[in-house]
């Protein structure tokens, strides 16, 4: 079943590049971590921070990560990010293209964990709620 995804536009600022002005490659990590929260956002009507209280959830850490890095980016891009996910039971895996101007710059794909903490505090990976999963069906 198809779900849903979501679509930013990102403007490369100065602090992300280095001194040639080329975005630096792990800045893209970082602008990939918000693109999976506006879409987990969108999807469920709430910012990740209102998840702790609404979900029994306490983060999606990272487990794996790939990119291909196709055409640089520079300091003032207005960068495209079209960001889609599909679900398994208590992981999840995102699909980040990154584009300028209709061109693909960079491509990645996470795989994130749902977590709970169970009643030592302990970090444990959880079922991801049919609530949850249900927002994402189109």
């Amino acid at each position: 079943m198809p779900t849903l995804s979501n679509r930013q536009t990102v403007r490369i600022r100065w602090g992300d590049c280095d001194p040639a002005g080329i975005i630096f490659y792990p800045r893209y990590f970082e602008i990939f971590d918000n693109a999976t929260a506006a879409l987990f956002e969108r999807a469920l009507g709430i910012t990740k921070f209102e998840m702790f209280k609404a979900y029994e959830f306490a983060g999606w850490p990272l487990v794996r990560t790939h990119a291909r890095f196709l055409k640089p980016t520079r300091f003032g891009d207005d960068v495209d990010i079209e960001t889609g996910v599909s679900f398994g039971r208590s992981s999840f895996d995102i699909e980040h293209r990154l584009s300028l101007q209709g061109e693909l710059c960079v491509e990645a794909q996470e795989k994130r964990v749902w977590i709970v903490r169970d009643a030592g505090n302990r970090m444990k990976s959880h079922a991801i709620p049919e609530a949850v999963l249900k927002k994402f069906q189109v």
